[in-house]
Protein backbone atom coordinates (compact mmCIF):
# COMPACT_ATOMS: atom_id res chain seq x y z
CA UNK A 1 0.00 0.00 0.00
CA UNK A 2 2.82 2.43 1.29
CA UNK A 3 4.45 1.83 -2.54
CA UNK A 4 1.61 2.73 -4.41
CA UNK A 5 0.39 5.80 -2.21
CA UNK A 6 4.33 6.78 -2.99
CA UNK A 7 4.02 6.55 -6.76
CA UNK A 8 0.77 8.22 -7.05
CA UNK A 9 2.30 11.00 -4.85
CA UNK A 10 5.30 10.91 -7.11
CA UNK A 11 3.05 11.16 -10.46
CA UNK A 12 0.67 13.56 -8.65
CA UNK A 13 3.87 16.36 -7.86
CA UNK A 14 5.15 15.51 -11.78
CA UNK A 15 8.19 13.31 -10.61
CA UNK A 16 7.19 10.49 -13.29
CA UNK A 17 10.53 10.56 -14.93
CA UNK A 18 12.01 9.81 -12.36
CA UNK A 19 10.43 6.34 -11.41
CA UNK A 20 11.07 4.95 -14.80
CA UNK A 21 13.67 2.29 -15.40
CA UNK A 22 17.24 3.04 -15.80
CA UNK A 23 19.05 1.19 -18.23
CA UNK A 24 21.79 -0.79 -16.74
CA UNK A 25 24.32 -2.30 -19.64
CA UNK A 26 27.26 -4.03 -18.69
CA UNK A 27 30.59 -3.88 -21.28
CA UNK A 28 33.24 -6.22 -21.71
CA UNK A 29 35.50 -3.30 -22.60
CA UNK A 30 35.49 1.01 -22.11
CA UNK A 31 36.00 1.14 -25.65
CA UNK A 32 32.54 -0.91 -26.06
CA UNK A 33 30.49 1.64 -23.93
CA UNK A 34 32.64 4.29 -25.85
CA UNK A 35 31.59 2.82 -29.06
CA UNK A 36 27.76 2.61 -28.10
CA UNK A 37 27.54 6.18 -26.41
CA UNK A 38 28.60 7.47 -29.35
CA UNK A 39 26.31 5.72 -31.73
CA UNK A 40 22.94 6.20 -29.68
CA UNK A 41 24.44 9.90 -29.72
CA UNK A 42 24.37 9.97 -33.60
CA UNK A 43 21.10 8.40 -34.43
CA UNK A 44 17.54 10.13 -34.30
CA UNK A 45 14.79 9.14 -32.35
CA UNK A 46 12.55 8.20 -34.69
CA UNK A 47 9.18 9.18 -32.43
CA UNK A 48 11.04 12.08 -31.11
CA UNK A 49 12.76 13.32 -34.46
CA UNK A 50 14.22 15.85 -32.43
CA UNK A 51 16.55 14.06 -29.97
CA UNK A 52 18.79 11.68 -30.13
CA UNK A 53 18.34 7.81 -28.65
CA UNK A 54 20.56 9.00 -25.81
CA UNK A 55 18.12 11.50 -24.58
CA UNK A 56 14.95 10.05 -25.67
CA UNK A 57 12.05 8.20 -23.21
CA UNK A 58 9.97 7.20 -25.79
CA UNK A 59 9.49 3.35 -26.22
CA UNK A 60 11.13 3.00 -29.79
CA UNK A 61 14.61 5.05 -28.69
CA UNK A 62 15.02 2.58 -25.55
CA UNK A 63 14.54 -0.18 -27.72
CA UNK A 64 16.47 0.76 -30.51
CA UNK A 65 18.89 1.43 -27.71
CA UNK A 66 19.09 -1.94 -26.85
CA UNK A 67 19.79 -3.50 -30.49
CA UNK A 68 22.58 -1.31 -30.40
CA UNK A 69 23.87 -2.60 -26.87
CA UNK A 70 23.35 -6.35 -28.56
CA UNK A 71 24.50 -5.84 -32.02
CA UNK A 72 27.57 -4.47 -29.97
CA UNK A 73 27.82 -7.48 -27.72
CA UNK A 74 27.13 -9.52 -31.18
CA UNK A 75 30.62 -7.60 -32.24
CA UNK A 76 29.18 -5.82 -35.31
CA UNK A 77 30.67 -2.81 -36.34
CA UNK A 78 29.96 0.19 -35.99
CA UNK A 79 29.31 0.65 -40.01
CA UNK A 80 27.37 -2.62 -39.62
CA UNK A 81 25.08 -1.07 -36.66
CA UNK A 82 24.47 2.63 -38.59
CA UNK A 83 23.77 0.29 -42.08
CA UNK A 84 20.79 -1.89 -40.09
CA UNK A 85 19.31 0.96 -38.70
CA UNK A 86 19.46 2.79 -42.21
CA UNK A 87 18.11 -0.19 -44.00
CA UNK A 88 15.33 -0.71 -41.16
CA UNK A 89 14.77 2.92 -41.08
CA UNK A 90 15.68 4.69 -43.83
CA UNK A 91 18.45 8.26 -43.65
CA UNK A 92 16.04 9.49 -41.55
CA UNK A 93 17.70 7.78 -38.43
CA UNK A 94 21.00 9.51 -39.06
CA UNK A 95 21.70 13.23 -37.97
CA UNK A 96 23.73 13.83 -40.67
CA UNK A 97 22.36 11.90 -43.47
CA UNK A 98 24.85 11.51 -46.74
CA UNK A 99 24.19 13.99 -49.54
CA UNK A 100 22.84 12.16 -52.48
CA UNK A 101 19.88 12.48 -54.54
CA UNK A 102 17.04 11.30 -52.12
CA UNK A 103 18.50 14.13 -50.01
CA UNK A 104 19.88 16.95 -52.12
CA UNK A 105 16.68 19.11 -50.67
CA UNK A 106 17.93 18.93 -47.26
CA UNK A 107 21.52 20.09 -47.72
CA UNK A 108 20.65 22.62 -50.86
CA UNK A 109 17.16 24.00 -49.81
CA UNK A 110 18.03 25.70 -47.19
CA UNK A 111 20.85 27.70 -49.40
CA UNK A 112 17.89 28.68 -52.19
CA UNK A 113 15.47 29.28 -49.95
CA UNK A 114 18.23 32.42 -48.14
CA UNK A 115 19.07 33.11 -52.10
CA UNK A 116 15.20 33.96 -53.11
CA UNK A 117 14.79 35.72 -49.52
CA UNK A 118 17.54 38.22 -50.83
CA UNK A 119 16.61 38.40 -53.92
CA UNK A 120 13.08 39.65 -52.77
CA UNK A 121 14.66 41.96 -50.44
CA UNK A 122 16.90 43.64 -52.96
CA UNK A 123 14.14 43.76 -55.56
CA UNK A 124 11.75 45.62 -53.42
CA UNK A 125 14.07 47.83 -52.07
CA UNK A 126 15.32 48.82 -55.89
CA UNK A 127 11.91 49.65 -56.43
CA UNK A 128 11.05 51.64 -53.64
CA UNK A 129 14.08 53.80 -54.25
CA UNK A 130 13.34 54.36 -57.64
CA UNK A 131 9.34 55.14 -56.99
CA UNK A 132 8.99 58.99 -56.29
CA UNK A 133 6.64 59.85 -53.00
CA UNK A 134 3.05 59.64 -53.75
CA UNK A 135 1.45 62.90 -53.31
CA UNK A 136 -2.38 62.57 -53.26
CA UNK A 137 -3.08 66.31 -54.15
CA UNK A 138 -1.76 69.49 -54.06
CA UNK A 139 -2.83 70.55 -50.61
CA UNK A 140 -1.08 67.60 -48.86
CA UNK A 141 2.35 68.95 -51.32
CA UNK A 142 1.73 72.62 -50.12
CA UNK A 143 1.28 71.40 -46.53
CA UNK A 144 4.89 69.24 -46.67
CA UNK A 145 6.64 72.15 -48.28
CA UNK A 146 5.38 74.26 -45.70
CA UNK A 147 6.37 71.99 -42.82
CA UNK A 148 10.14 71.31 -44.17
CA UNK A 149 10.62 75.18 -44.42
CA UNK A 150 9.33 75.79 -41.26
CA UNK A 151 11.65 73.45 -40.13
CA UNK A 152 14.64 74.95 -41.77
CA UNK A 153 14.11 78.23 -40.12
CA UNK A 154 14.06 76.97 -36.26
CA UNK A 155 17.19 77.60 -34.49
CA UNK A 156 19.15 74.36 -33.86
Amino acid sequence: MRRLTAGLLALWLGLGPALAAIEVHQFKTPEEEQRYKHLIAELRCLVCQNQNLADSNADLARDLREQVYEMIQNGASDQDIVDYMVNRYGDFVLYRPPFKSTTAALWIGPFVILAVGVLVVAVYVRRRRREPPVVSDEAELDRARQLLNDDEKKPS
